[in-house]
């Protein structure tokens, strides 16, 4: 399918078509469970239990009578909103400093890559376990590790893209006309900055996401009984054979989301083209 352009500096692509129809769907099952079912996700009735799909089960339910529809909508705003709120608090700590260090440079450059540099000495995963583990099982710890392992990267990309742009021609022609900080910022770095960190971010998106829904299901993330794609997948693992469904429509919503969060990334790239020079 070819891009659609609409007006002249916006371009809706495929990738953002299908986003926008999923949305969509979602938001109508979401009304429809929350409106017209209307069940508790945490309201256990063992009297239910492992129902097939019926009208006011469209998912059938779990081991404890629970409705699945509405714990996987729950679990999806469990998801995504925590993964969303570690990438943006990580996405407020990198850009700033990446920003400093890039822009003073000097001793203020080495001391914040060498914090950075001591992060990145050991996988994400690992880093993350370690917090987790240290910090205690919930959800609000979890947070507290991905942003402490993610922060890292933007850091490092920002400065990186700074010292890059600002040695070049248009920067330097900036500066001797006498432009504030502020404005050449604005005006020359920020776009090439905000290009590659959305990039960045909608891919990392992706990867909280698995994250987070790895840690529930050991047990470091969302605890018992409140929805979680990846501790709906630890719960359902004992009726696998029985009811393969329960693990499959949290696994599935899983990949769906993870790989539309990288369809937004390549979206951004055709979006935001860094290679593109930023006229002075």
């Amino acid at each position: 399918m070819k891009s659609l352009r609409i007006g002249q500096s916006y371009k809706l692509t495929w990738q953002m078509a299908i986003a926008a129809i999923f949305v969509l769907t979602v938001t109508a099952a979401a009304l429809y469970a929350f409106v017209y079912l209307r069940h508790d996700p945490n309201l256990t009735d063992l009297s239910q239990s492992l129902l097939a799909s019926s009208r006011l089960h469209p998912l059938g339910t779990d081991h404890l009578g629970r409705d699945i529809l509405t714990r996987i909508l729950l679990g999806g705003v469990q998801t995504v909103g925590y993964s969303l709120l570690a990438l943006t608090a990580a996405l407020l700590i990198g850009i700033p400093l990446g920003l400093l260090a890039g822009y003073r440079r000097g001793f203020t450059d080495r001391i914040l890559m060498r914090i950075a540099d001591a992060f990145l000495a050991f996988p994400d995963t690992l880093v993350a376990i370690l917090l987790a583990g240290m910090l205690g099982a919930s959800i609000g710890n979890l947070i507290v590790a991905v942003i402490l392992i993610k922060w890292v990267n933007y850091a490092r990309l920002v400065r990186s893209t700074v010292l890059t742009e600002s040695q070049k021609d248009y920067v330097l022609i900036a500066r001797s006309n006498g432009l504030s900080t502020a404005r050449i910022m604005r005006k020359h770095l920020f776009p090439h900055i905000i290009g590659n960190v959305l990039v960045m971010a909608s891919l990392d998106l992706g990867k909280i996401i698995l994250l987070i829904s790895a840690f529930s299901y050991i047990g470091l993330g969302v605890q018992p009984p409140y929805p979680e794609w990846g501790a709906m997948l630890n719960e359902s693992r004992p009726y696998f054979q029985s009811r393969p469904a329960l693990m499959i429509y949290p696994g599935l919503s899983i990949i769906t989301v993870v790989l539309l969060a990288n369809m937004l990334g390549d979206y951004f790239r055709d979006r935001f083209d860094v290679k593109k020079e930023v006229q002075p």
